[in-house]
C-alpha cells in the first residue's frame, strides 16, 4: 500500500530525528511541511516556546499543503533541572516546547482530521517519562505528560478515524546527545564503561535518527489501520535491564 499524498506536518524539521522523518516521508511520495527555529528550505520558520508564534502553525501548513492528513510532533528541548534548586521558571520554559507545544499543535490537528475521517499523529517522547535521571526534573514531567495527553487524543479521536501514537527513543546521535564541550555522550569513556561494558544497552549502540524515523513513519502511514494510544519504545533494549 502506497502513502503518496500524504500531508504531513514536521517540528523540529531542522536537524536530528526531525530531519530524518521528514525525509523518510517524502522518500515515500509525502508532501512534507517542516517546521523549526531555524530557517527551512520550503520550511515554516516558528518558535514553538512563544503561543503567539505557533497558534497558527497547523493552520499555515494546511494551507501550504492544501490540507493535512499526518503530525509529527519532533521539536524538543532539554535543561537541567535539578529538583532542589531549580525554579517554576525553569521547568515552564522546558514545559513550552516539549509539553504545551505539541498538546496544542495535536488539538489542531485533531480537529482538521476529523473533519476528513483521516489522520496519523505521533510523538516523540522519551524513556525519560518512566525513567528518571537526576536533574532532569523538567524533562521527565513533559515526556511522561506527553504520553498521557497520546493516550487521551488517541481515545477521543478514534471514531474519527485518527490514530495517535508515539515513540520513546533512547540514547539517539542527535545535538541532544552533545555535551557542554560539543562531544556527543555517546562517544564517550563513561558512556562506554557504563551502558557497553556493564551491558546496560544490549544492542551496545546509540540509535542513528534514521532508526527512530523508520518507525514514525509506519505508525504515520495507511498501513497503520489498528494500533492508537500505544507508546513504542525503540531504545536498543536499555529499558528490559535494571
Amino acid at each position: 500500500m502506497t502513502d503518496n499524498g500524504l500531508r504531513c506536518l514536521v517540528t523540529g524539521a531542522a536537524s536530528g530525528i526531525g530531519a530524518a522523518v521528514a525525509e523518510r516521508l517524502r522518500a515515500r511520495g509525502d508532501r512534507v511541511v517542516g517546521a523549526d527555529r531555524e530557517e527551512l528550505p520550503d520550511g515554516l520558520r516558528v518558535d514553538l516556546s512563544d503561543p503567539a508564534g505557533r497558534h497558527d502553525l497547523v493552520a499555515r501548513a494546511s494551507d501550504v499543503l492544501g490540507g493535512l492528513d499526518v503530525l509529527v510532533n519532533v521539536a524538543g528541548v532539554f535543561a537541567e533541572t535539578p529538583v532542589l534548586s531549580s525554579t517554576l521558571e525553569q521547568w515552564r520554559a522546558v514545559w513550552a516546547v516539549d509539553l504545551e507545544a505539541p498538546l496544542e499543535l495535536m488539538r489542531e490537528a485533531a480537529v482538521t482530521m476529523a473533519a476528513t475521517g483521516f489522520g496519523r499523529i505521533v510523538n516523540i517522547t522519551s524513556v525519560h517519562a518512566g525513567f528518571a535521571q537526576p536533574d532532569c526534573l523538567a524533562y521527565d514531567v513533559a515526556k511522561a505528560g506527553l504520553e498521557a495527553a497520546t493516550r487521551s487524543f488517541a481515545l477521543d479521536t478514534a471514531r474519527h478515524g485518527v490514530l495517535v501514537n508515539a515513540v520513546a527513543p533512547g540514547f539517539v546521535r542527535t545535538r541532544m546527545s552533545l555535551t557542554a564541550e560539543g562531544v556527543d555522550e555517546t562517544d564517550t569513556e563513561a558512556f562506554r564503561e557504563r551502558y557497553v561494558r556493564h551491558g546496560l544497552l544490549p544492542l551496545g549502540r546509540a540509535a542513528l535518527p534514521e532508526e527512530i524515523a523508520h518507525v514514525v513513519g509506519w505508525l504515520a502511514s495507511r498501513e497503520n489501520t489498528y494500533v492508537t494510544g500505544q507508546v513504542l519504545v525503540a531504545d536498543g533494549g536499555l529499558t528490559t535491564t535494571f
